[in-house]
């Protein structure tokens, strides 16, 4: 309970309750603004915390601020990003100075409305004021609206005046803000952060208004908008590097991304700046070259248009012209992952969804421009606010379409990219389109603000073998084109005052991976057998038939994982038999007869839903009806595929693997259904049926699945995000959802016990089979065959040849034992390091 000197903090709507770690913004989580919790809330009346005056309520609604007798200040921000909803949805029932008492409603918002036009409906309460808080409740869980929650210590507060120097105030030249929505609370943070760095006393200036600068709830009380001009004036001994450091943070927006005009370019980071960047890792790999800022086009879109035929006809041109764009775009791409990509985008402009929604405005008297952007925009907002990470980067692949349409109504011809030798290029997000025509000769990495590992972007940056950082603070915006930057992507950093000897470093670093990789691709046709004779089938994953003539071409011992949903995804209809039967067959005849083709039935349902197969809605279509259960329920889709999959028996060794089994129930169906779709064929012998491990109860009961099966291959990437609870695809949980984990790891061990017990082989077809630091472990914790990423055959095979069996069983053993990821990969590293040591020594 609290103590008769402590303020009590309620509730200010009813909800769940988050820690502000949680909260999908670096701002808020940061704590930037001030520490406080989070509610996702089931009421839609915002109600005083505390007793006091409103001493700032924002014009469009969204946020409030109370100031309590003592100078306590609490801020309630209602959603992430609301202010761009400019007061639609919110209706203010207090004023600023109004005195109000606990549990007032302040604030009325329309939460349907809220949740489908902005990023979230979270609603934040945070003590900007910086006194400490005790938790009066559990920090997670159901909270009433008027619970009491935190009970605030008290402290003896100072003003900003009696700690100011005393002297000459010295005044910043005049700023135009660039922030779209003026200082709302994010920018407004950044800036007051930024002030509470120096000791001089310093204020902001509007007009006649002005306020204390290191004040949040002042500067927000300023209610300033886009294109107001301010000024920053300080008084103390460091008043003149005050305001020239505030006046540029002002310029660059804040922390905001904002448009950059001829007249603003981008100012550089002060020396008091971080000189490392941290972001997530998208694509492996270091590189070492200068800035180059790349900035989508800002389109000046008029509202209203001629006639609705006029405006229809000028809508279906752009959109024809540019799906033509599009297949010129597929046809010249230079592997399978890009040309995917340029179809998937032809489906977005082909949605008929989109197109109802944008006559529907154009017939209101909405010109062409103004419907389409706002038919996209409204359904990428939807997609960012469904709390789906994969949906969210399809949003960004809806707003790349948008512009390309839009650039064709305006007439606007994209702008020649100019690019220097040694390009790392750095953007809010990068979108396919940007970089579909880059010269890869030129551009040696990508560094976005935006974007995840299952980006398009992160795919074309993977598939070009350019490093990738996503996931940066919105700093790296302000660094000016030409400086020299040290990306490394296998850590997840961006260092803007890398030393000489980091540089040296990397290039050696970069040099003896170019000579290991000509060496490796060199031997590729050699067999994959370790020094004491082991030998391991290292195999492909394969989407397709060109990656399928690759992987032979690479040294592949055959295909561990045909994903065969590449046939029946972004289509409005499906595959027939004879289109998948030829497919099929032809990626067969490539491999021949003494190699096996591993073929997965349809892995749908979760994030790969199907146009043309009716789906319900899921909460959380992970955990929903996806691979085995939406076939076993639609059990005509999986007899056609069986059939297709048995037209090409008699070509190589065939093999069926099941997806998402959890239940021996699931795999004796599914074998009687393959028995009869042959038995229909005439065929007298049936191909090998395996299941795939990938969801922790088929590990656990890997010793009952054994004697019905012929093999099993684990999906690492599946078993390690329902073995930890952790979304693989989340962008801040992405680092944590490590394979190299141990539970993971005794899941794959006991597997193998498993199947070995029962004359039966094990494969792994996950990510981690394609990591050369696990290829040790894997073996030596009994692993039969690795199947790999096409490009990563020669590096895997080199791996298993550099090793001996005996020592990777001895140390598999011992990280069996291990309690994180991080203990083992150093362990792993330091055994690489020591049998490249080794190795050196051999060929020496």
């Amino acid at each position: 309970m609290a103590t008769p000197q402590q303020l009590q903090l309620h509730a200010p709507l009813s909800g769940v309750l988050m820690p502000l770690d949680l909260v999908p913004d670096r701002v808020f989580s940061s704590r930037i603004i001030g520490d406080g919790l989070c509610i996702d809330p089931t009421s839609t009346t915002l109600c005083a915390p505390l007793a006091g005056v409103v001493s700032n309520v924002q014009a469009s609604g969204h946020a409030v601020s109370i100031t309590d007798e003592n100078g306590v200040q609490v801020l309630m921000h209602i959603g992430l990003d609301t202010v761009n909803l400019a007061g639609k949805g919110f209706t203010r029932l207090v004023e600023e100075g109004q005195q109000v008492a606990v549990g007032q409603s302040l604030i009325e918002f329309d939460a349907d409305f809220v949740a489908l036009n902005a990023r979230s409906l979270l609603t934040l309460m945070l003590v900007v004021s910086g006194e400490p808080f005790t938790w009066l409740t559990a920090e997670t869980g159901w909270v009433d609206s008027g619970q009491p929650l935190l009970g605030l210590n008290s402290v003896e507060l100072t003003t900003d005046e009696s700690v100011a120097k005393e002297g000459e105030a010295l005044f910043s030249k005049p700023v135009t803000l660039p922030n779209p929505n003026g200082l709302h609370a994010r920018p407004a943070a950044v800036f007051a952060q930024a002030a509470k760095g120096f000791s001089a006393s310093i204020h902001l200036h509007k007009q006649q208004e002005s306020a204390n600068a290191k004040s949040l709830v002042a500067i927000m009380a300023l209610q300033t908008v886009h294109d107001d001009v301010v000024q920053v004036s300080a008084v103390g001994p460091d008043a003149e590097a005050a305001i020239k450091a505030l006046a540029e943070l002002l310029t660059a927006g804040c922390g905001e991304t904002v448009p950059v005009t001829a007249d603003v370019a981008p100012q550089p980071l002060e020396a008091s700046s971080p000189k490392v960047l941290r972001g997530v890792c998208a694509s492996a790999g270091s590189v070492f070259g200068q800035v180059v800022q790349i900035a989508e086009q800002v389109l000046d879109v008029s509202e209203w248009g001629e006639s609705s035929r006029v405006e229809r006809d000028h809508l279906s041109a752009a959109l024809t012209e540019a799906i033509s764009a599009l297949q010129q775009m597929r046809d010249n791409a230079t592997g399978d992952a890009q040309a995917e990509i340029f179809r998937a985008h032809q489906e977005l402009l082909e949605d008929p969804g989109l197109l109802e929604v944008a006559h529907v405005l154009i017939d209101e008297g909405k010109s062409a421009g103004f419907a389409w952007r706002a038919a996209t925009g409204s359904t990428a907002t939807l997609f960012k606010s469904l709390g789906n990470a994969l949906l969210a980067e399809r949003a960004a692949d809806l707003a790349d379409v948008s512009q390309r349409v839009l650039k064709l109504l305006l007439g606007v011809r994209d702008r020649e990219l100019e690019l220097p030798e040694g390009a790392i290029l750095i953007a809010e997000q990068l979108t396919p389109s940007q970089t579909a025509g880059l010269d890869t000769r030129k551009v040696l990495g990508f560094a976005t603000v935006g974007g995840g590992a299952t980006s398009h972007v992160a795919i074309l940056a993977r598939a070009f073998g350019l490093p990738a950082i996503c996931g940066l603070p919105v700093q790296v915006l302000a660094l000016v084109n030409g400086t020299q930057v040290l990306l490394d992507a296998d850590k997840g950093e961006l260092q803007l005052d890398p030393d000489l000897a980091a540089i040296e470093e990397l290039q050696a670093r970069r040099a003896l991976a170019q000579q290991r990789q000509r060496h490796e691709l060199a031997q590729a046709s050699l067999a994959a057998c370790t020094r004491d004779g082991h030998h391991v089938e290292v195999t492909a994953n394969i989407a397709s038939l060109a990656e399928a003539e690759q992987a032979m071409a690479l040294g592949g011992a055959g295909v561990g994982l045909l994903r065969s949903e590449f046939l029946y995804l972004d289509r409005h209809h499906a595959p027939s038999q004879d289109e998948q039967a030829s497919t099929y067959s032809a990626i067969a005849r490539a491999l021949g007869p003494a190699r096996n083709l591993v073929v997965r039935t349809l892995d749908v349902g979760g994030d790969k839903p199907l146009a043309y197969v009716p789906m319900d809605s899921e909460t959380n279509p992970f955990l929903g009806v996806r691979g085995i259960r939406l076939c076993l329920e639609r059990p005509q889709l999986l007899r056609d595929q069986f059939k297709a999959i048995l037209s090409c028996a008699g070509l190589t060794r065939l093999h069926i693997m099941l997806p998402m089994v959890t239940q021996l129930s699931e795999l004796r169906v599914a074998r009687q259904l393959l028995e009869e779709e042959a038995l229909a064929l005439g065929l007298t012998e049936l191909p090998k049926l395996g299941i795939m491990i990938e969801v922790p109860a088929a590990a656990l009961m890997a010793d009952l699945f054994a004697p019905e099966v012929d093999f099993f291959s684990i999906g690492t990437n599946d078993l390690t995000q329902y073995t930890l609870a952790m979304d693989r695809d989340h962008p801040r949980l992405a680092s944590q959802a490590d394979s190299f984990h141990p539970a993971v790891l005794r899941l794959i061990a006991s597997t193998v016990k498993a199947a070995h017990s029962h004359g039966k082989w094990v494969g792994v077809c996950g990510a981690l089979a394609s990591e050369t630091l696990a290829t040790p472990l894997l073996l030596g914790l009994g692993v039969d065959e690795l199947s790999v990423s096409v490009p990563l055959i020669p590096a895997v095979k080199a791996a298993v040849r550099t090793v001996d069996l005996a020592d990777c069983q001895a140390m598999a053993q011992q990280i069996l034992g291990l309690e994180s990821a991080g203990q083992v990969r150093e362990v792993l590293r330091l055994y690489r390091d020591a049998t490249v040591e080794t190795s050196l020594v051999m060929e020496n």
